[in-house]
């Protein structure tokens, strides 16, 4: 049976969320926004980045739609847009895991 065809738009939608999780500290990123929805201050010192950095690196994925941010009082609370995205991050990991263990 030939699998369905996908449109043009949706391969490139597709493209740019892959281009959007490429980055190493935005895999992270994802990794922690699946425990619990956090705060810039919260992820800068989780991850040992600077604020401007994680700043920047929440832009590109909430602009992408992997992450949402809420105001809660001066902060932003940022979150997951929805468990589908963490689990293709959780299985790029697991994948380059097993890699290295080979």
């Amino acid at each position: 049976m030939p699998a369905a065809r996908v449109s043009p738009d949706t391969l490139v939608a597709a493209g740019e969320l892959l281009r959007a999780l490429s980055a190493p500290v935005r895999i992270s990123i994802v990794l922690e926004l699946r425990e619990s929805a956090r705060c810039v201050h919260e992820l800068v010192g989780t991850l040992g980045v600077t604020q401007p950095l994680i700043s920047q690196h929440l832009r590109v994925l909430k602009s992408a739609g992997v992450v949402r941010g809420e105001r809660a009082g001066r902060e932003v609370l940022y979150h997951l847009a929805d468990d589908h995205l963490a689990r293709i991050v959780v299985d790029a990991v697991a994948h380059a895991q097993e890699g290295r263990s080979q």
